[in-house]
């Protein structure tokens, strides 16, 4: 499978996820976004994108997506102020992106499929 994006053809998974994390960009990332809510989802928030870019981030960093328990680690206490703890924080989520948070954010960071991951 593959997106088209300005005249370029980037190559994902029969899933949609990118199979070179090198080629998505912000710009890509909107298009990413667009397909998602196309497909009835929810809008993406101001907070999605600053999740989507807290993947990336970590990516970069890392070399591999954040697990959830990483993302509830990092982020409860950034984002969360008025969470009481991570397992507010982790249903906060799941009305973000029900389909789970981890595969969804990877989608549109553009990073590989978390096929194996699971999420609690």
């Amino acid at each position: 499978m593959s997106i088209t994006f300005h005249n370029r053809t980037i190559e994902t998974d029969e899933e949609g996820y990118l199979l070179d994390p090198e080629k998505w960009t912000p710009e890509l990332a909107e298009v990413l976004v667009k397909e998602y809510e196309a497909a009835g989802n929810k809008p993406v928030t101001e907070t999605g994108w600053l999740l989507i870019n807290y993947f990336r981030d970590y990516y970069d960093d890392h070399m591999k997506h954040p697990s959830m328990h990483q993302l509830l680690k990092d982020r409860a206490k950034n984002d969360g102020k008025h969470f009481k703890d991570e397992e507010a924080y982790r249903d906060f989520l799941y009305e973000l992106f029900p389909q789970g948070p981890v595969r969804v954010l990877c989608k549109l960071a553009g990073l590989p499929n978390p096929k194996h991951e699971v999420e609690t």
